[in-house]
């Protein structure tokens, strides 16, 4: 029974697919401005996506958050998206990208937004494409050694959840015995998914690089540096 699921899943997700469709936007209708935010884990995105928001006054926009809400709304892709995610399935790129054509269609959108980790491959970048105009994509770009010094040495206070990090702000003496390393923090892990991230984005950032829309910053240097580098790109963009 359990090898059923797949496919009873994706007819439930085709019907939410079909009401939904009826809905969104017809692709032939004016799209607003977004830009894309990516980079490998820790190089800083959260920090520096704050502050593009500020700059632009786009949302902010994450492929995690909008399945979150559209599941808790229970509008037709968050259900379909829900069906998958019940089935312990990968949610496909065709419910993610109907998810955006609905989040593209609030109040707060209609400049365009920040995409936030999406898209991650070629596929997903061509079928935005289709629903968005994304006018550029900053890169923030680490080396693979900084990127390893900068979570591996990360310590978490079990009993306020507080980060901190062995050289770059180190955690007061007194509770210093009782940190704990994550286990997402552990060199191995990160180098894995620093693996899974180049082989995903690479072929990426040439696809947006050809179209002229792909701006590259150096993420290895202080915040406030990535920051004003940031900012003068943003500059450029609007």
């Amino acid at each position: 029974m359990g090898g059923l699921w797949p496919s009873l899943v994706r007819t439930e997700y085709l019907s939410g697919l079909r009401d939904c469709l009826k809905t969104t936007r017809r692709l032939d209708e004016p799209m607003t401005e977004s830009i894309v935010l990516f980079g490998p884990p820790g190089a800083g995105k959260g920090t520096q996506a704050g502050r593009i928001v500020e700059l632009t006054g786009k949302p902010q926009v994450s492929t995690g958050d909008m399945l979150r809400a559209a599941v808790k709304l229970g509008s037709p892709m968050g259900m379909a998206a829900k069906e998958f995610m019940d089935a312990g399935l990968l949610v496909p790129d065709e419910v993610i990208i109907g998810l955006i054509q609905e989040r593209l269609q609030e109040d707060d959108a209609k400049q365009g937004v920040l995409f936030d980790g999406f898209p991650r491959t070629i596929p997903q970048a061509e079928s935005l494409d289709k629903i968005a105009t994304v006018s550029s994509v900053i890169s923030i770009e680490v080396p693979d050694d900084a990127i390893v010094e900068r979570i591996v040495g990360r310590r978490m206070d079990p009993e306020t959840g507080d980060i901190y990090h062995v050289t770059f702000k180190p955690a007061p003496a007194e509770i210093s015995d009782r940190l704990i390393q994550r286990p997402d923090d552990t060199e191995e892990t990160v180098r894995s998914r620093l693996e899974a991230y180049h082989e995903q984005t690479a072929p990426l950032a040439d696809w947006y690089s050809e179209r002229g829309l792909l701006i590259r910053i150096d993420g290895n240097a202080s915040i406030n540096q990535v920051g004003d580098s940031v900012e003068a790109a943003v500059s450029r963009i609007l």
